[in-house]
């Protein structure tokens, strides 16, 4: 039988996997290191269990004690698992610009959660990195293990991610690429490869309202860099000593929004749910395409999954509201006001004197045709009103089904109305959509036109 003798065992081995559409413009082969496939969905599930394999075996926590760490949510999540298994006590601290999904999926795994203010410095008491380290003090046989400072963090991904990496490519990577927060990963996954070959380039992938990028080109720390920032699990307000500047050959900074339209990019284009740090590499990649040549080898190594910024990232109100997505309107908006029964149609057996009732009734130009629940035509004014002149002794029995035309388009309710044009014309008045509650609504050209 093959089996893994607990959920820790599944960590590693994650699968590269190439990118197309996303990267159609950068001219090397790109590769993304997939670590949503570790079982916390996330990279950290490396270096969460480095860290506690490593605090057992130097006495620093004993059995039923209690980890402590200062989280984003993914580092929380793989000692949450762990803990899980050994039958540890979990406490986490977090900041409140972290999403809701990351605090609910730490409890579920029996964790306690302290949200801690994000614009507080690092020594504010308040902080979250303070408040772990008083609880660590307060606490008897607890651990607070500290990932930004833990050399664990990064002798993790020096140990695993880069063979693992340098393996999957038959050593023909030329680039790697990631976002950086604790630094683990690019200080361990970099060191490693640059062993097997000096000359791979490690990029490293910062956000604006961070200290990396002008520490690492001038040494100097400037709190002048230092403002709050959307993204989620890069960039850093401190140095911490899990970051090896010396590996890294280049910061690139990638705004908020451009992270997040990314990440939505490549879930659309590439079927890959990934965070809100993953779409932040993957823009800093493309700012960097005209230093890649064809014969290049670049891999991306992303975070952590998408389900943790459903909320966010991929909530279309969420990126409105801060300004991520274009301010164009789509169809769903302009059926927002619409009631479910305000969606009026006949069916094939109503006569044309019915339909045109209806129509002068109701003050409306077009139509939809049903014959039981499917829409099978359409019917307009001009149609009508050009049949009634025609036969104006011989209309009252004649049926909608003699004279109807085409059903109108179906749209999808995110369709932006600058796409309509494409289905709109003299012809075609009207196109039909359905709410996510399953009712159908007609958005008319009138309806257009009040909206703009």
């Amino acid at each position: 039988m093959q089996y893994k003798n607990n959920i820790l065992e599944t960590i590693g081995n994650t699968p590269l996997v190439k990118m197309n559409k996303v990267t159609a413009e950068i001219p090397a082969l790109v590769l993304m290191k997939v670590e949503t496939f570790n079982p916390g969905h996330s990279i950290k599930d490396r270096m969460a269990v480095k860290m506690l394999d490593d605090a057992e075996a130097n006495g620093k926590i004993q059995p039923g004690g209690t980890i402590i760490e200062c989280t984003s949510g993914n580092t929380g999540m793989g000692l949450a698992i762990a803990a899980c298994v050994r039958g540890y006590r979990c406490i986490f601290t977090t900041s409140d610009k972290q999403s809701k999904e990351k605090i609910d999926l730490l409890k579920a795994l029996g964790a306690e959660v302290i949200v801690c203010p994000t614009n507080v410095t690092p020594d504010d008491p308040r902080s979250y990195y303070s408040v772990a380290e008083r609880l660590s003090q307060e606490i008897p046989n607890s651990y607070w293990f500290n990932q930004y400072d833990n050399l664990s963090n990064r002798l993790a991904h020096y140990e695993s991610t880069g063979p693992e990496i340098w393996a999957q490519t038959e050593g023909k990577v030329t680039h790697m690429i990631v976002g950086v927060g604790t630094g683990g990963t690019i200080s361990g996954t970099g060191r490693y490869l640059k062993e097997q070959n000096p000359n791979i380039k490690i990029w490293g992938v910062d956000t604006y309202g961070s200290v990396f990028k002008k520490y690492h080109e001038t040494g100097i720390f400037d709190e002048k860099e230092i403002y709050p920032y959307i993204t989620e699990g890069i960039g850093e307000d401190i140095l911490p000593k899990n970051v090896d500047f010396a590996i890294i050959d280049h910061f690139e900074k990638v705004s908020d929004k451009d992270g997040a339209v990314m990440a939505r990019r490549i879930a659309r284009e590439e079927g890959i749910m990934l965070g809100y740090s993953a779409g932040s590499a993957m823009a800093g990649l493309l700012q960097l395409k005209d230093q890649l040549k064809p014969e290049d080898v670049v891999v991306v190594v992303i975070h952590d999954h998408g389900s943790r910024y459903v909320g966010k990232i991929y909530n279309d109100d969420w990126m409105r509201e801060r300004g991520f997505l274009d301010t164009e309107l789509r169809v769903k908006d302009l059926i927002k006001g619409q009631k479910s029964d305000a969606f009026l149609s006949v069916n094939t057996d109503h006569t044309v004197r019915q339909a045109f009732q209806l129509m002068k009734e109701r003050d409306i130009s077009q139509l939809p045709v049903l014959q039981g629940e499917a829409i099978v035509g359409g019917l307009t004014e001009n149609t009508v009103l050009s049949f009634l002149l025609d036969n104006p002794l011989h209309n009252g029995d004649k049926l909608v089904a003699d004279i109807m035309g085409e059903p109108f388009p179906v749209v999808q309710l995110d369709t932006p109305l600058s796409q309509l044009r494409t289905y709109l014309n003299k012809k075609i008045p009207a196109v039909l959509t359905k709410s996510q509650a399953g009712a159908w609504h007609i958005v008319t050209q009138y309806d257009i036109l009040q909206a703009v």
